[in-house]
């Protein structure tokens, strides 16, 4: 079991970022069974989850934007945004919580991105938004008022929503451990990147 004051945040896990899914991250449904047995286990006393949440014709789409594609680099309220195919649409069966995964144990979902033009990487902080600021999901608020203060971090994918979650999370002044092999990222040339913002945020890996 893990003090009462340590969470579980599980980010994305979504039918969408699995193989053949509109989004998939590499190896993507590896992790499934392990975090299944984790949550089954009952070993926190607090599970987030996060879901990623997006309305039709999201500004992260690279539909929305005529003439570019997938992956491509754009600006977006003055800030780098990469375009994704279409993906965890509100209400798809890709933007379910993962079928595979028995989420009694979730005492938060978290639903994210649900502001049309502006995306949202991690669980605590949309991204840039027009007005140039990152606003507040307020799970760092629901968090303390439970007295937790530290959380440990897992889902996918590695490279961008569950890195900015524990970047968010240590930000705010939580102790912070990313669980490595509860992720995946979009593609392993993440990984270096990854670790390398995880050090310099001085974030363990366990």
């Amino acid at each position: 079991m893990h003090p009462d004051n340590t969470a579980l945040i599980v980010v994305d896990l979504q039918p969408d970022f699995m193989p053949g899914g509109a989004l998939p991250c590499h190896e993507g449904d590896a992790i499934v069974p392990a975090i299944d047995a984790l949550l089954r286990s009952r070993s926190y006393r607090t599970v987030v989850a996060t879901q990623d949440w997006h309305p039709p014709g999201h500004a992260s789409f690279a539909s929305a934007h005529p003439g570019r594609q997938p992956f491509e680099q754009i600006q977006l309220h003055g800030q780098p945004q990469t375009l994704w195919p279409d993906h965890c649409v509100q209400g798809t069966p890709g933007a379910a919580l993962d079928p595979r995964v028995d989420w009694n144990a979730a005492d938060l979902v978290l639903r994210k991105g649900t502001r049309p033009q502006v995306d949202s990487y991690s669980g605590f902080r949309e991204n840039h938004g027009p007005d140039g600021s990152r606003p507040a999901t307020g799970m760092a608020g629901w968090l303390r008022e439970r007295g937790i203060d530290e959380v440990h971090v897992c889902g996918l994918a590695r490279d961008y929503c569950v890195l900015w979650t524990a970047q968010d999370a240590a930000a705010a002044g939580f102790r912070v451990r990313f669980l490595w092999d509860l992720a995946r990222p979009v593609t392993p040339y993440g990984d270096a990147p990854t670790r390398a913002a995880l050090d310099a945020a001085g974030i363990g890996i366990g």
